[in-house]
């Protein structure tokens, strides 16, 4: 049993792969392709949750059935709330949730679930949440995806005052967390902040920093989730 990991762009792929050294083998699934690294088959599947469900599916539904993927995990960089996650940090969401997916109203934004249809967040197993966070030092959070990145003061205010518990934004996790559901398999979301969400300053961005972090985090994140799929595996024999 295997974890696949989606990331949006190659960078972040191959910054996760880095963690175990030498070169990833390849395997090729419809549409893309997975670099496989320690317990980790690492595809790249595109930016925004649209292209990143797309990506995560094909993946499952290319697996051998059964899928003998056990745990999805959507990781990359991403914007960190201040002061709660700050540049450099990691991130492990509680929540994934689909910040913007709703309707704008007279009386401001109504959730998808308030319009009396669809989702707009998933949970991660808490377990493995907590046992990642504690061997990675990660903050552990709401973790909101959004298809436009925050570029305001006024905006990150919103979100806040909607999500009180998000410590970081991205563009995938809640696409990636869609298709995983789908399928019957875990999410996680795994985060290294490179910049801080609020007015858009290109230049205070540290991507390099944080995709070393995201390499860190994963050579740390392995055998817990070695353990942690070891172990679920067994509970749900025994169910």
């Amino acid at each position: 049993m295997r974890v696949l990991v989606v990331t949006a762009v190659p960078a972040e792929r191959d910054a996760v792969t880095r963690a175990f050294g030498g070169e990833p083998r390849i395997r090729e699934v419809p549409g893309a392709e997975l670099h496989l690294a320690g317990p980790f088959d690492v595809l790249s599947g595109g930016a925004g949750p649209a292209a990143a469900a797309a990506a995560t599916a094909f993946a499952l539904a290319a697996a051998p059935a059964p899928t003998p993927y056990s745990l999805v995990v959507s990781a990359g960089i991403g914007g960190g709330f201040a002061p709660a996650a700050p540049v450099g940090s990691l991130v492990v969401a509680t929540g994934i949730v689909a910040a913007d997916l709703g309707a704008e109203t007279p009386d401001g934004f109504v959730p998808v679930t308030g319009l009396g249809f669809g989702r707009d967040t998933f949970l991660p197993p808490g377990a493995l949440v907590r046992d990642v966070a504690e061997a990675t030092g990660a903050v552990r959070g709401t973790v909101l995806t959004v298809s436009t990145v925050t570029g305001s003061a006024a905006r990150t205010a919103e979100l806040l005052a909607a999500h009180p518990g998000a410590v970081a934004e991205a563009m995938e996790g809640f696409g990636v967390a869609e298709a995983a559901d789908r399928f019957g398999v875990p999410v996680l979301e795994l985060r290294a902040v490179s910049n801080t969400v609020g007015p858009r300053d290109r230049e205070a961005w540290r991507i390099g920093d944080a995709l070393a972090a995201l390499t860190d985090a994963f050579g740390k994140t392995a055998p817990v989730v070695e353990s942690w799929t070891r172990h679920d595996r067994l509970d749900r024999h025994r169910d």
